[in-house]
Formats: C-alpha cells, sequence, structure tokens
C-alpha cells in the first residue's frame, strides 16, 4: 500500500528557510509525478509545488522564486525547499502522488501524507 510520511516542519521566523520532505513507499516512485499541497487555517488545500518524472516542475505564483520542489528517485523521496518564508506561508504541507507521470490541474491526487505543520512567526 501506498505511504507517504513528511517530515521536516517546524517554527521559523520570517525570512528563514524549511526543508521538507516526503518519504514514499508501497509504488514505484520514479512513475509518478509528485507534490506538495498546504491549508492554511480557514482556507481551502492548494497545490504549491509538482513535479514531474522528467523532474519539469510548476508552483503557485506565490512560491516563485522562493521555493524549490526536487526529487531523489534512488531515495524515493521528494523535497520542498522554502526560503525567504513569509507569514502566510504558514499552513500544513502535505505531499500528495499524482496517478500519473505528470501534474494536470485537474487531476485528483490519489494518495496523501497526514502532514507537516510549518509556521512562520516573529
Amino acid at each position: 500500500q501506498v505511504q507517504l510520511i513528511e517530515s521536516g516542519g517546524g517554527l521559523v521566523q520570517p525570512g528563514g528557510s524549511l526543508r521538507l520532505s516526503c518519504s514514499a513507499s508501497g509504488f514505484i516512485f520514479s512513475n509518478y509525478a509528485m507534490t506538495w499541497y498546504r491549508q492554511a487555517p480557514g482556507k481551502g488545500r492548494e497545490l504549491v509545488a509538482a513535479i514531474s518524472v522528467r523532474s519539469q516542475t510548476d508552483y503557485v505564483d506565490s512560491a516563485k522564486g522562493r521555493f524549490t520542489i526536487s526529487r531523489d528517485n534512488a531515495k524515493n523521496t521528494v523535497y520542498l525547499q522554502m526560503n525567504s518564508l513569509k507569514p502566510d506561508d504558514t499552513a500544513v504541507y502535505y505531499c500528495a502522488k499524482a496517478p500519473g507521470p505528470y501534474y494536470y490541474t485537474t487531476s485528483q491526487m490519489d494518495s496523501w501524507g497526514e502532514g507537516t505543520q510549518v509556521t512562520v512567526s516573529s
């Protein structure tokens, strides 16, 4: 069965950095696009970043230039490097598996981790 486990969240000051990791198992990792979503209090879940099997990437506009998604297929791990963090980045961050090798805005992710809390505050 598919398992996704996030780690690396925590409390950081504005302007700081965090790197989130998602360890995956239960499927052939290199065959699927992977994503990071986040959900802030009182808001819906939104896509933050996506990475295809060819390491093509997409980001929400608010993350462009600050966040970097990457993957290490040998380790079955996807990462989200977050720099220049802002209070608006505060949310629970989830990694999620796409149903195929590429991410489409109309697609629904088919597996989710339990999330890791990121809090950006002074």
